[in-house]
């Protein structure tokens, strides 16, 4: 491949999704990323996938979430079938505990057709509930893990001959007029082609500046804790969601807890014992038997925040070969698969299924509706 139809910069789930699905239209694609393929907040994150109904999805945003994990286990039976990696994909319920100020979210259930019942304690034997909170039970939640996924998706693309260029951060743009003729890396690379998909997360804005728009995407930093019971049975079977923390059980018994959001770390990864403390004891709190487990790993990521807590996802105003796909928040994995399809449907010159308004660049930012689901 010499000149590709297209260059994606950014290579996390969101990068080397869309270049999965450019690829399979038949597009010639490089994906380019400024450290290793998928090793930043997409790896670090929990896999979560909330249920959905996107015919009745209230928001864009919604409906973007329930198109992507609508997809989710056709297209990880795909990335076996293609790559022989297994991502981790299973239906595992979840529980959501809700404050009385949360309890909008039963309407938005309710109104999207989201199946759910009030939870009791046989739903989960040894977890508590947070106090203050009433918990819900979601069957239809799913998850994924993060790393197996990213794997997947990595030889997924590979097998549809993306060229990935791993540790090659860009520079600057070479413009000519409304196009993007190439673009300059930090070696002193000129990377030219046809169109480019700009999906670099947290470090987004200085490169959209270089274009004109500072949106405000800016890194945040979320830590988590890993525990390992070690036990015969899992100590936990159903993932476990609370304002901005949650619990994820994986097969193999550990159970992953997250997670802190620290827009103030700026671009500094690593973990602190006031955080790192915190997740501990929601942990130990709701699942009392984790207090004699050890704590296997930590770690942080550094997640996409946006002034109003939505992506920005379709073209880079004055540009006509450039489009955006970043600033997912905490949600990249949720979001991917119907991000990768709209970014396809735009370089293709196509009308996205999924509505994308609301992502806009150059929108105004507002306070936007409440969501469903916050992991």
């Amino acid at each position: 491949m010499q000149t590709p139809d297209v260059l994606v910069i950014g290579g996390g789930i969101i990068g080397l999704t869309s270049a999965y699905f450019l690829a399979k239209a038949g597009l010639s694609v490089e994906v380019l990323d400024r450290g290793d393929m998928g090793r930043g907040a997409s790896w670090a994150g929990a896999g979560i996938l909330p249920p959905g109904n996107a015919a009745k999805a209230a928001t864009p945003i919604e409906k973007l979430r329930a198109e992507s994990v609508a997809r989710f286990p056709v297209f990880s039976d795909e990335l076996l079938e293609l790559t022989g990696i297994h991502n981790g994909f299973y239906r595992c319920q979840g529980v959501e505990f809700l404050t009385p100020e949360d309890e909008y979210a039963l309407e938005v259930w309710g109104e999207e057709g989201i199946g759910f019942r009030p939870w009791c304690k046989e739903d989960s034997p040894g977890l508590n509930a947070p106090q203050g909170t009433t918990g819900y039970f979601l069957p239809g939640l799913a998850q994924v893990r993060n790393p197996w996924h990213l794997r997947a998706l990595i030889a997924g693309c590979e097998r549809l001959g993306v060229r990935l260029t791993p540790q090659s951060a860009v520079s600057e743009w070479q413009l000519e007029g409304e196009r993007i003729e190439a673009l300059s890396t930090t070696s002193g690379e000129r990377k030219s082609a046809g169109q480019f998909v700009l999906a670099t997360g947290a470090w987004s804005e200085e490169l959209l500046a270089q274009l004109g728009w500072t949106p405000g995407v800016h890194p945040v930093r979320g830590q988590i804790v890993l525990f390992n019971p070690e036990a015969e049975e899992p100590v936990l079977w159903n993932v476990v969601m609370a304002g901005k923390r949650y619990l994820v059980p994986r097969a193999d018994g550990r159970v992953l807890v997250g997670s802190t959001e620290e827009p103030e770390a700026g671009f500094t990864l690593g973990n602190t014992e006031r955080g790192l403390r915190d997740l501990i004891d929601f942990a130990r709190e709701l699942v009392p038997i984790l207090d004699e487990a050890p704590i296997e790993k930590t770690w942080s990521g550094l997640r996409p925040g946006t002034p109003d807590g939505l992506p920005f996802l379709g073209p880079i105003p004055d540009y006509l070969n450039a489009f955006a796909a970043l600033g997912h928040f905490r949600s990249g994995v949720q979001l991917s698969i119907g991000t990768g399809e709209v970014i396809r449907d735009l370089v293709l010159g196509k009308p996205p299924e999924i509505p994308i308004e609301a992502f806009r660049l150059d929108r105004e930012p507002e306070i936007p509706a409440r969501p469903a689901f916050r992991s």
